[in-house]
């Protein structure tokens, strides 16, 4: 990503008027009526907000014991969280593209994600591996529908991968146009500023790189988040989980705050995701309403359009699918 990117952003920028946050240009509500459960969900009612066509969903996990089972692990993995009851969701919140991430409870086995990108096609996928694999394996991944790999590293002592992997592996896997997709507390994002200026590959960070739940915009991790946004090689993902929010339910103000300066300050490189179907949270909350956080985030559409599909197309590689 180089000059021409820059230009887009500007151009982007003035056309699109980012800036002006006025709850007149928020979607009209859509009438409601209940609909089917999902499983790991609450709430039956759509959103509020109505999906773009092509709108992608960059960050879901699917568990499937029956068809892949996984490694023994003490982290209890969610029941019904299938090909199946994911479809159940996209039907209430109206995404068609998806982004599947490899969860923590497969360990490097990413099997059950490439099933998944080929039974919910159009989709892309996220995996997780270790410096050990082959640059035949991950061409076969690539071949799959991978486009990134994670380090999921909030909680180091159950991690499946490391620290000090992140830029062999970043390095291998920039060759393929791969990103590096990262999960870490706010205060370890900021630690690391070295690291992510001497990374080869794209980095996307994953739940507004938690600092929605740990100061905001005025946390050092924001700073340096922006700093490499501008430099045209960093991501963020839209996303509230149950430790990037201290507000919570139904508000979400923290998470509101950091994605609307994001988004006034950086459109083109957001993109949104689910979570669903929200591994960690006991009580699971409300997709519809979690999509509606859109809205807020982005009150122009042609700033939510930009997010939830043109940003995804570029971002995973989903070309004319």
């Amino acid at each position: 990503m180089g000059s021409t990117d820059h230009l887009t952003r500007r151009t982007f920028l003035e056309r699109a008027g980012i800036g002006a946050l006025s709850a007149a240009v928020i979607a009209q509500p859509r009438e409601t009526s209940a609909q089917a459960a999902v499983p790991n969900s609450s709430g039956t009612g759509p959103p509020q907000l109505t999906a773009p066509p092509r709108a992608c969903d960059c960050h879901m996990h699917i568990y499937d014991p029956a068809r892949f089972p996984m490694p023994p692990s003490e982290r209890v993995a969610p029941a019904n969280a299938a090909v199946p009851q994911y479809r159940l969701l996209q039907k209430r919140i109206g995404t068609t593209r998806v982004v599947i991430v490899t969860p923590r409870n497969y360990a490097t086995d990413n099997r059950v994600t490439v099933d998944a990108i080929a039974r919910l096609a159009p989709a892309r996928g996220v995996a997780v591996v270790h410096p050990s694999i082959t640059d035949a394996e991950l061409k076969q991944l690539h071949a799959g529908g991978i486009r990134g790999i994670r380090f999921s590293l909030t909680d180091p002592a159950t991690a499946v991968v490391s620290f000090d992997m992140i830029e062999p592996l970043a390095k291998r896997v920039a060759a393929l146009g791969w990103h590096v997709q990262i999960n870490m507390t706010a205060d370890q994002v900021a630690k690391a500023d070295a690291l992510w200026n001497r990374l080869p590959s794209a980095i996307v960070f994953d739940h507004i790189a938690q600092m929605s739940g740990s100061g905001g915009v005025a946390h050092p991790a924001y700073a340096l988040v922006r700093r490499l946004i501008d430099r045209g090689r960093t991501w963020v993902k839209l996303s509230v989980t149950y430790n990037n929010t201290k507000d919570g339910p139904p508000g979400y103000a923290d998470a509101v705050t950091v994605g609307q300066a994001l988004v006034t300050a950086a459109p083109e490189r957001l993109v949104w995701g689910s979570n669903w179907p929200h591994p960690n949270e006991t009580q699971k909350p409300d997709d519809a309403r979690l999509f509606d956080l859109m809205a807020r985030w982005a009150p122009e559409e042609t700033t939510r359009r930009r997010i939830l599909v043109d940003n995804p197309a570029a971002l995973y590689d989903f070309g004319a699918v």
